[in-house]
């Protein structure tokens, strides 16, 4: 099998996912999620807004460290948002993006900013209360790390750094593809030596 080691930023697939820088926007509640550096999105974002004040008066901003371990919480908290709420990790931040999605009502915005796998769980979330695609804002800052689902078992496998890997699962020997999959949040990792088996490339580091 042809191993296709494109570099991250090179143009890809229709299915993988597209970003661009955060734009202040009207709107009754704002809600932010980040991760990483992500903070520095949404501090980039405020420092050109001309209703910062109008955006933080109504503001849930909802931050945890991600995979890399940086926490530049201290930098959104100081923002003086209405609300602030700090996570240890993605698993523990999703059930307050859930509550808060619950109250939440047709005008709403959405800023998502820092890594792929916060930014695709939290869009799966909003996108599944009905929200509209339009509404949600995607910056993509900080770690290239990715969120893999094998295609055979199912499993994820969180932080992939290497390409090909193991599954964390099955143990199969996989290719992680561009194909993006927005339902899962993951990209689609392919058995590499299903043909041949034993026959697998050396890994390589490809997201970091």
């Amino acid at each position: 099998m042809k191993v296709d080691l494109t570099p991250i930023d090179a143009p890809s697939i229709k299915s993988r996912p597209v970003y661009a820088p955060l734009e202040a926007r009207p709107g009754k509640l704002h809600v932010i999620v980040a991760d990483c550096a992500g903070a520095d999105a949404v501090t980039d974002m405020l420092a050109k807004a001309n209703n910062r004040s109008e955006i933080l008066g109504s503001a849930h901003v909802m931050y945890c460290p991600g995979p890399t371990g940086t926490d530049l919480s201290a930098k959104l908290e100081g923002l003086g948002a209405a609300q602030f709420f700090r996570a240890p990790t993605i698993p523990a931040l999703l059930p307050r993006l859930v509550r808060v999605l619950s109250d939440a009502h047709m005008g709403t915005q959405f800023y998502l900013a820092g890594t792929e796998s916060l930014i695709g769980q939290a869009e799966r979330e909003i996108m599944g209360t009905g929200f509209p695609f339009a509404s949600i804002q995607k910056e993509h800052r900080g770690s290239t790390l990715r969120r893999v689902q094998c295609v055979h078992c199912k499993g994820i496998t969180e932080n992939v750094a290497t390409d090909p890997f193991k599954c964390s699962h099955c143990g199969l020997n996989l290719f992680v593809r561009d194909h993006y999959s927005r339902r899962m949040a993951a990209f689609q990792g392919v058995n590499i030596d299903a043909e041949d088996p034993g026959q697998v490339p050396e890994s390589v580091v490809r997201f970091k």
